[in-house]
């Protein structure tokens, strides 16, 4: 089971989302030989989990944020306060979360009737892409989205800055400048990760509803860097921090000579 270790609770969603990315890079490949097609049922369930693995793993890093936050600022009762039970139940309704929250997008999509133009503006099966083919009124799902989104997106957002706020208050009024340095330390790598994720993401939310005049390329470039840079960074991003990690790298390169 996992505890609040980074590694660990980044391979739950990075799990779906190599799975995601497999099929990005088949769509690019089959856009190239002319073969680009998927079922409606294929593209929901397609559009089901990649938006579902999305918010996961957002979950996930306010999951952590809050682990950094009672690892620095409640040292002595951070064990306690994320107990094995604790951290199963944060897992349980991150996941319940992202099911709930994107599963009325794909019933909703399911009873429209498409337009027979049916060529979907991104390398997958993005929900306002898919939105973008319906004949009918989509108000309500265009609503749902962007509500959806806003709300994932900024509860995530503001609980992970006030974490780190109160972080960073606890850190300033610690005497010893190493002390402060190794607080810092901790975080950095989880920082790292947020930028890699939130950055790209809030881009592709506001761009598909407000940036009409934004080229269509730029589009689907943003969103598949959305979607393949997290889960290819994240390993790296940590792995670079961990000690036992870069020995076996260095002994690795001293013996290829390099």
């Amino acid at each position: 089971l996992c505890t609040l270790n980074p590694l660990c609770w980044l391979h739950v969603p990075n799990t779906g989302a190599s799975r995601r990315q497999t099929d990005r890079l088949d769509a690019v490949a089959n856009n190239f030989t002319k073969l680009a097609e998927i079922g409606f049922v294929s593209c929901l369930v397609q559009l089901f989990f990649v938006h579902t693995f999305t918010g996961v793993e957002s979950g996930v890093l306010v999951a952590m944020a809050l682990d950094r936050y009672f690892a620095i600022c409640h040292p002595l009762r951070h064990s306690s306060i994320l107990s094995m039970p604790v951290v199963a139940a944060l897992g349980s309704l991150v996941l319940l979360r992202g099911v709930l929250l994107v599963g009325p997008a794909c019933f909703l999509l399911r009873r429209k009737a498409f337009c027979q133009h049916r060529v979907i503006s991104h390398s997958y099966c993005e929900h306002m892409a898919v939105v973008k083919l319906v004949c009918e009124d989509t108000r309500v799902n265009a609503a749902y989205g962007i509500s959806v989104a806003v709300a994932v997106i900024g509860a995530d957002l503001t609980v992970i800055v006030v974490s780190y706020t109160m972080i960073l208050g606890v850190v300033l009024k610690l005497s010893s400048s190493d002390t402060q340095l190794k607080a810092f330390n901790t975080c950095v790598s989880h920082i790292c990760v947020i930028l890699a994720f939130y950055g790209p993401a809030l881009f592709t939310s506001i761009t598909h509803r407000f940036g009409h005049s934004i080229p269509q390329h730029i589009h689907i470039l943003v969103a598949d860097i959305y979607l393949l840079v997290p889960p290819t960074v994240n390993p790296i991003i940590y792995g670079v921090r961990t000690k036992q990690l870069r020995d076996k790298i260095v002994v690795l390169f001293q013996r290829k000579g390099i």
